[in-house]
């Protein structure tokens, strides 16, 4: 045991030794030690302990522009007090994303850090654990400050079941699996079923690991954890990745080949950073109003601090991301037609799931269906904020969804400016299909009048539901 373990230490001495010297781990090292040396996660920890909605309530924690609404006809005609409530729900409701879209990262994160030790980048698997560690205190005070958020805005009914009858089952067909493909062969065309049979489980690790059999040695300490416990890999579908590459038996399928060779591992950044993109297109603005605050002598609302020094913490974040799928990957072996095709196949998936539409009623939200908005915005209508009748929140509701307004223009430049952002990026990544190094799904979605016209089937389909 004790030779094993020698002949080990040394065949990772010689894989580090390869690493050393090129850019991409000179950058890693210099990213890994200022993310170790700065306190951005320790001040969102004291933001978490210390958070009380109501020293908080009587500001705003973003510009107008980034509250939920902002643009329609509503937000017009709505009172300062329910104008500030639609901003800090609006908060709420990108934070809740975020939180999702992190606990999905510290899973990715330990599939793929092993692989990387593997390769001898000990650097770049302490960064990631790093990251995880700082994941879990942010998605700590999401929830804690959104929590509180809504209580107070919204009663408790704010926390029941979004989703009731046919529109539940509707919305959760939908989400958990009733995308198709069209261009795609057949197999993929599949509605495949959100509970994930034993089965199909390991049908698909068997394939991945099958079409990855050469690259063996480097498949993911973490997965074989899993598999020795006889745990599935934890999947949802409400975060950003979770939600693009739905249902769940499709992201395993993906963290199968993501543990299984250093490529696809790398290449699993080039997912990540869409999800970082998203985040910074947003948040970049929020940091800006927490500095323009902070320069007049303002009062700083708690969560407009927590956005601040996570945009900080994620810009670490989004580093490692942009390192490891744009430079580390030229470090591994050329990638095969099949290792090409789990990457394009994933970056398709990505487009059409969170990508290929315009929002409403939420300047920073890019799915091709509002479904689930619809509902909330409903529920907030009638809720303590607003008191209407269900009958003048549908009608309400019909007015913001299902008219051209100001908001969809905001949005679809939101829009634009992050498909440039990801055009750019993608452009220098010859292993990808045109539609997605041109980010062309995209593109189809950022038309206001296709987003109105999906708008219109979706709330006659949602006023059915909710009568």
């Amino acid at each position: 045991m004790m030779n094993t373990i020698k002949a080990l230490g040394k065949q990772k001495q010689s894989l580090t030794v390869e690493g050393q010297g090129n850019k991409p781990t000179k950058l890693i090292e210099n990213t890994y030690r200022r993310n170790t040396d700065s306190d951005y996660t320790e001040k969102i920890e004291e933001l978490d302990r210390n958070f009380n909605y109501s020293s908080n309530s009587n500001h705003y924690w973003t510009e107008p522009e980034q509250s939920m609404l902002y643009g329609t006809p509503l937000y017009e005609s709505a009172s300062p007090r329910q104008k500030m409530a639609l901003n800090h729900l609006h908060w709420f409701g990108m934070y809740n994303v975020v939180a999702a879209s992190e606990t999905e990262t510290i899973t990715y994160n330990q599939v793929t850090a092993s692989v990387f030790a593997a390769c001898g980048y000990e650097t770049l698997s302490q960064m990631l654990n790093l990251e995880t560690s700082q994941e879990r205190s942010h998605i700590h005070a999401f929830h804690n400050v959104g929590h509180k958020t809504m209580k107070a805005l919204l009663g408790r009914d704010a926390f029941k079941a979004s989703f009731k009858g046919k529109l539940y089952q509707r919305t959760n067909k939908d989400e958990a699996g009733g995308l198709t493909f069209p261009s795609l062969p057949n197999f993929f065309n599949l509605k495949w079923e959100n509970s994930l049979a034993d089965s199909q489980y390991y049908v698909l690790r068997f394939i991945a690991k099958t079409m990855l059999a050469s690259h063996k040695k480097y498949y993911s300490q973490y997965l074989s954890e899993l598999e020795k416990t006889y745990k599935f890999i934890p999947a949802s579908t409400t975060g950003l990745i979770g939600r693009g590459l739905s249902p769940q038996s499709m992201q395993r399928f993906f963290a199968f080949n993501w543990g299984g060779s250093p490529f696809l591992a790398s290449q699993y950044y080039g997912i990540r950073i869409m999800a970082n993109m998203v985040l910074k297109n947003t948040e970049h603005s929020t940091s800006k109003y927490f500095k323009k605050l902070e320069k007049k002598g303002d009062f700083i609302p708690a969560p407009t601090a927590v956005s601040h020094y996570h945009f900080l913490d994620e810009a670490f974040h989004t580093t490692t991301s942009m390192l490891i799928a744009r430079d580390l990957y030229k470090d591994f072996p050329k990638p095969t037609a099949y290792e090409k095709f789990v990457i394009n196949l994933a970056l398709y998936m990505m487009q059409h799931g969170i990508l290929s539409g315009l929002s409403a009623v939420v300047p920073d939200r890019y799915y091709a269906d509002d479904c689930s908005l619809m509902y909330f915005i409903y529920k907030t209508l009638q809720s303590p904020l607003f008191e209407m009748s269900p009958q003048e929140a549908l009608h309400w509701v019909e007015k913001c969804f299902c008219q051209e307004h100001q908001g969809f223009h905001m949005t679809a430049k939101y829009h634009q400016r992050l498909r440039a952002d990801f055009c750019r990026f993608y452009e220098s990544f010859d292993h990808l299909w045109p539609v997605n190094r041109e980010m062309r799904l995209m593109a189809s979605g950022g038309s206001i009048n296709k987003a109105i016209q999906n708008n219109i089937k979706t709330f006659k389909q949602f006023s059915e539901a909710v009568a």
